[in-house]
């Protein structure tokens, strides 16, 4: 089986709120896998490393301001098309666009307050695990359900 990591991280207003348990059901009922996990109250250096793509916007400041205005949930989530399906279970970025039964959709109303980060591809994956787990990005361990999940 072809598997690939994503890098999901619950936002201040997620952990905030108490919607880590209900992210991470939502992904385990989904049949991936969480490798690693951790609470973080990120500074604002490491959110810039992690936002550089965004540091032109004019939201720029604001954002690393919010986000690290209190901890964050970062986890690593391994499973078949795990990039893909997993921002599908997060929503459109914008949640008054997201459909019910995304967690944006269900949970969210302002760009702002968003709940949730996750990874756009592959490669930005593999860079936000390595940015917010150095070389432990994953700690493999085999379950006994992958073959009720896999063919």
């Amino acid at each position: 089986m072809a598997t690939e990591q994503t890098f999901i991280m619950v936002k201040p207003d997620g952990v905030q709120r108490g919607l880590v348990g209900e992210i991470v059901g939502r992904f385990e009922k989904r049949g991936y896998q969480l490798v690693n996990a951790k609470m973080v109250h990120a500074s604002q250096e490491h959110l810039e490393q992690h936002y550089a793509d965004l540091k032109g916007k004019p939201f720029f400041p604001g954002l690393i301001k919010y986000m690290a205005s209190g901890p964050v949930f970062a986890t690593v989530w391994q499973g078949k098309d795990v990039v893909k399906q997993g921002r599908a279970l997060l929503g459109a970025t914008n949640p008054l666009a997201s459909a019910p039964g995304t967690i944006r959709g269900d949970f969210a109303i302002d760009v702002g307050r968003n709940i949730c980060h996750g990874s756009d591809s592959v490669e930005s994956a593999k860079k936000e695990i390595s940015l917010w787990f150095g070389q432990d990005g994953s700690i493999p361990y085999k379950r006994a359900v992958d073959a009720w999940i896999y063919e």
